[in-house]
């Protein structure tokens, strides 16, 4: 059967009328006929009951365009993909990451470049202090952001890094001499808060309000970048919870890193606002999940 009857029967199964199938497909009623009549001569039996009134699909007829539906609509999107990737893609993409997080996609990064060379793809800095509103004011169209987001205008895109989370506390900090921690440590001590607010869900994925027995976990300084959380664990202020992402990127003098043994996993997934979906954000969705299926 050829690609072009099996639209046919297709559009026949959903239309129901000879002269409706042959208009949207452009073709002449002669020719629809004879497409489904070659069809049925090859299974050997009637895919449709034709009356002067009306027509209907018949059981083998309705079997057959539920076996072909899902399969023909992945034959085109496959044929789609082809054809994108044969003539890349054209504009500019603006990626939104925290620090020095892009550097962790470079496997993404680099296969989305691959597949579109006619592609300018940009790198913009978000703050842990207001992760969304880039997104949001187009400033960025893709944030790497870590999850959950629940956000209703937002999209939640392929996870593309998976690691336990870390304390960083001072080194002359009396946690830096176990050379270990867990969760329920944090009932003992301060730790940062964003400055601007944010979605409460979203921070106790990282800095939880409770310890797992129930403890507080008590808010201390306000922070708005980067630095000044450094700065402010530097001085002994309070104990951090962050990615262990930071560990590699910023040894700063007189701060420690110390692995957390029942930490919980932080995930980091690819984000875009849903109204603001286009190819190019597509298409690094897709170099995402095929970076991740082939590792």
């Amino acid at each position: 059967m050829e690609l072009r009857d099996i639209e046919i029967f297709l559009t026949l199964a959903e239309e129901l009328h000879f002269g409706r199938t042959a208009q949207r497909l452009h073709l002449s009623q002669a020719r629809v006929s004879q497409s489904i009549a070659a069809q049925e001569r090859r299974i050997g039996a009637a895919l449709f009951e034709r009356t002067s009134r009306r027509v209907s699909l018949t059981p083998i007829g309705v079997r057959l365009r539920d076996d072909l539906a899902v399969n023909y609509q992945g034959i085109l999107a496959g044929i789609e993909n082809a054809a994108i990737a044969a003539r890349g893609m054209t504009g500019v993409l603006t990626l939104g990451a925290m620090g020095a997080l892009a550097h962790d996609i470079a496997d993404v990064t680099g296969l989305f470049r691959a597949r579109n060379p006619g592609c300018e793809l940009r790198f913009r800095e978000v703050h842990v202090n207001d992760p969304f509103t880039p997104l949001r004011v187009g400033e960025v169209d893709v944030a790497l952001l870590w999850t959950p987001v629940n956000e209703p205008d937002l999209t939640v895109g392929p996870v593309v890094r998976a690691e336990p989370i870390m304390f960083m506390v001072a080194d002359n900090h009396p946690m830096a001499r176990r050379g270990s921690a867990v969760m329920e440590d944090l009932g003992d001590h301060l730790v940062a808060q964003p400055s601007a607010p944010t979605p409460r869900y979203w921070e106790q994925a990282l800095v939880p309000f409770h310890t797992p027995s129930g403890r507080q976990v008590r808010r201390g300084p306000k922070v708005a970048t980067w630095q000044e959380v450094l700065t402010v664990v530097a001085a002994g202020t309070v104990v951090q919870p962050v990615q262990a992402e930071a560990a590699r990127y910023f040894p700063w003098p007189g701060i420690t890193y110390l692995p957390v043994r029942d930490a919980p996993v932080c995930r980091w997934a690819l984000v875009w606002r849903t109204a603001g979906q286009t190819a190019l954000v597509s298409a690094l969705a897709q170099a995402a999940r095929d970076v991740v299926t082939s590792e």
